[in-house]
């Protein structure tokens, strides 16, 4: 008879009968479907990891992973291709896509749609990088940039043409210089932008000249300002390299001023502002007009006063010219006007000279040359030795002062000589001072100087290595010199020199390296010796 189950087991297996049973595909689909409709697309910050490249099958496998947690991503071919930020090792990104499982492996894992840089500071060292490596390829080299037509016939713009941009181009052309207008219309940003921008530089610089459609002289890519993640489009490697195959020249006008994209770099000029390629590709027609009509108003103005000057110039020397009679009339006058002047001028001389004659007659006669000389004597004699003894006293005072003056000048010259004698005696002494410390500081310092000698030269004499080998040690040195400091470092049958404190010896490996050479069968068995320690 069998045994009667107990109530506890009773009970137990109708608890485990009445739970319901799934299988393992049930119920990873069950959890795969609970986790996509909890979570289905989200944006995913992380730091890649264990990136290795595509798969052979052109799908991408790596792990976003941060401080706390990591998480499986895949990238399917198809998404690979229109990724804008390929996967890297170690870059940190911001991956959008959809959480899922993975029934395989018991995981759950993201599907990444689109992969982007996160942080300013990763989409710098993205840019940094991208600009090294094409700055090492030349294409930012002076010697590229061209120089922009001064007045293109056609003018072709790469931009958006719903934006402001557009707008302000056209305004500031019409403004300044009116020309034909191309627009090539492009996303600026989001996801195809850099193709389109690209298609389009490409697009223009196929254009042939002559053809149905007019080749522009001159290309502008412009942009409005924005984020480093609004303005990459114009980063990207496809923009760069089409500015730089462009055989048309090319200004840059993205973003602000302060803005920096790749492509100013590439480009042959760059504007701060849209307007400012405007301003840039065209000049100001007002100003052109202006200066014609100056330079032509100038040039006739020239002309009218050289032709004036060179009549003035004529008619002077016309007048310039006079005939025989009029040469010759004007000195007949002179000759005639000096004869009729000659004879009155004769009478008034001779008038002259008598009337003043006559008056020096009359001052004789009042005053007589014998009574001037009689009061000359008399104011003599009034005289008399008053100059001389004035001389006399004038000649005592200056004696005495320059004798006074000579006493003066002895006294001086006593005392300066005394000063200068015992300034003689106190340098004198100050110098056999100074000369005697001087012996003494020289003596003291070459006994400092011998005596520290004498330690260095002991000093280098216990650390030199042949101190070691007079001590019974010996240096190995292989064929080329150097000093061997293994026993793997010597080959067989490899020559090398042994250096002893009396001389060298050379000698040859036995056996392989690191090896101890066999014994000869002649020679007995040696003790094992300690290893010579390192010389060095």
């Amino acid at each position: 008879m069998s045994p009667v189950p107990s109530p506890a087991s009773l009970q137990a297996s109708q608890a485990q009968t009445n739970t319901p049973e799934w299988s393992v595909g049930d119920l990873a689909s069950a959890l795969k479907r609970t986790l996509e409709g909890a979570f289905g697309f989200v944006r995913l910050r992380g730091e890649i990891s264990g990136y290795r490249g595509q798969h052979g099958s052109g799908h991408a496998y790596f792990s976003l992973k941060d401080g706390n947690a990591r998480i499986d991503a895949v990238v399917w071919k198809g998404t690979f291709n229109r990724l804008r930020q390929k996967p890297k090792e170690g870059l940190e990104v911001v991956a959008t896509g959809k959480i899922t499982t993975f029934a395989g492996k018991s995981s759950y894992q993201i599907v990444v749609e689109t992969l982007e840089p996160a942080g300013i500071g990763a989409w710098m060292a993205l840019l940094d990088e991208r600009k090294r490596m094409l700055a090492a390829e030349g294409l930012f080299a002076p010697e590229r940039k061209r120089a922009i037509p001064y007045l293109p016939g056609v003018v072709g713009v790469v931009t958006s043409p719903t934006g402001a941009v557009i707008r302000d181009i056209l305004h500031r052309l019409a403004d300044r210089f009116p020309r034909p207008v191309l627009v090539w219309p492009v996303r600026v940003q989001g996801e195809g932008a850099a193709e389109e921008i690209a298609a389009a530089i490409r697009g223009f610089d196929a254009i042939e000249r002559g053809g149905r459609i007019p080749r522009p002289d001159v290309l502008i890519v412009a942009r409005g300002g924005g984020s480093i993640e609004d303005l990459w489009a114009f980063n990207e490697e496809a923009v760069v390299r089409a500015a730089s195959d462009c055989t048309i020249p090319l200004i840059s006008a993205v973003g602000h001023e302060t803005d920096t994209t790749l492509i100013d770099f590439v480009s042959d000029r760059r504007a701060p502002t849209p307007t400012g390629a405007a301003e840039m590709a065209v000049p100001v027609r007002a100003d052109l007009v202006a200066e014609i009509r100056d330079l032509g108003t100038r040039q006739n103005e020239s002309i009218e006063r050289r032709l004036a000057r060179e009549a003035r110039e004529l008619r002077a020397l016309v007048r310039a010219l006079p005939g025989p009679e009029a040469v010759l009339g004007a000195k007949r006058q002179r000759l005639d006007l000096a004869e009729a002047r000659l004879m009155p001028a004769l009478a008034g001389n001779a008038r002259g000279h008598r009337a003043r004659f006559a008056r020096l007659i009359e001052r004789i006669g009042r005053h007589p040359p014998a009574l001037a000389l009689a009061l000359a004597r008399g104011r003599l004699r009034l005289v008399a030795d008053k100059p001389r003894d004035a001389l006399r006293y004038s000649t005592y005072r200056k004696r005495e002062a320059l004798s006074h003056f000579g006493g003066r000048l002895v006294l001086a010259r006593e005392t300066h000589l005394g000063r200068a004698r015992a300034g003689l005696v106190h340098d004198g002494d100050r110098l056999e001072a100074l000369g005697g410390r001087l012996n003494a500081a020289a003596t003291r310092l070459g006994e400092r100087r011998r005596d520290r000698l004498g330690a260095l030269g002991g000093l280098l004499g216990s650390l030199s290595y042949r101190a070691v080998l007079a001590r019974g040690f010996a240096l190995v040195r292989d064929a080329t010199g150097d000093p061997v400091r293994q026993a793997g470092g010597l080959g067989p049958a490899q020559s090398f020199t042994l250096e002893f404190a009396d001389g060298t010896v050379g000698a040859v490996t036995e056996g392989r390296a690191g090896e101890t050479p066999a014994r000869s069968r002649t020679k007995r068995q040696l003790k094992p010796v300690a290893p010579q320690g390192s010389l060095f």
